[in-house]
């Protein structure tokens, strides 16, 4: 019996009776942000540069908005300036208070305030979803990795289109599971809006 007890009060010390606290759910977490880069009315039918099923990708985005939203968490719009078709699609419609950031360049970060707005809100990991998957969805998730945020991308919410180059026409599907191929679990982790949603 003692050396029952023995062998008992080791195992104890080797492993603990208490589990380790499990990480914060991602929607749960003050340290995450949202950002939702151009899903503007030019992307959609009738626009100038539209979009592979777009609907489809801000409808997710959409989700994820009304998550964040109904958990007080950090959101940030991003838009690109253009001169006709620069409307906010209505699945994402900023909301007064939430933060707009407006940009020229590929890159969401060059040349305006969106890292300062994270910064300032004690940010350390952001989801990242949008238009379009291939150009400036792909330059903010590299750039915020750089930056040293924990990306995450939600692949449904994202959407691109047909590109060609010479005689080659590379399918909308295919330029972005290439994208997305490229940067999950270099610069970010990639998985779709449920999982995202249930992830830690």
């Amino acid at each position: 019996m003692t050396r029952f007890l023995l062998i008992l009060s080791l195992c104890a010390v080797v492993m603990p009776l208490t589990a380790p606290a499990a990480e914060t759910p991602v929607i749960e977490d003050p340290a995450t942000a949202l950002i939702i880069i151009d899903v503007q009315a030019f992307y959609f039918p009738g626009g100038a540069v539209p979009l592979s099923e777009p609907e489809a990708a801000s409808a997710m985005a959409g989700k994820l908005l009304a998550a964040f939203r109904e958990h007080g968490r950090t959101i940030v719009h991003v838009g690109h300036k253009v001169r006709e078709g620069g409307d906010f699609h209505p699945d994402v419609a900023p909301r007064p208070g939430e933060a707009v950031v407006m940009k020229s360049e590929v890159n969401a970060f060059l040349g305006t305030d969106l890292l300062e707005i994270l910064r300032q809100a004690g940010i350390e990991r952001v989801v990242i979803c949008g238009m379009q998957t291939h150009m400036c969805v792909e330059g903010a998730v590299r750039a915020a990795s750089d930056h040293g945020f924990t990306v995450m991308v939600p692949a449904d919410a994202c959407a691109t289109r047909d590109l060609k180059r010479d005689d080659i026409v590379v399918d909308a599907a295919a330029v972005h599971q290439a994208t997305l191929s490229t940067l999950d679990g270099v610069y970010a982790q990639v998985l779709d809006t449920e999982s995202l949603l249930k992830a830690d």
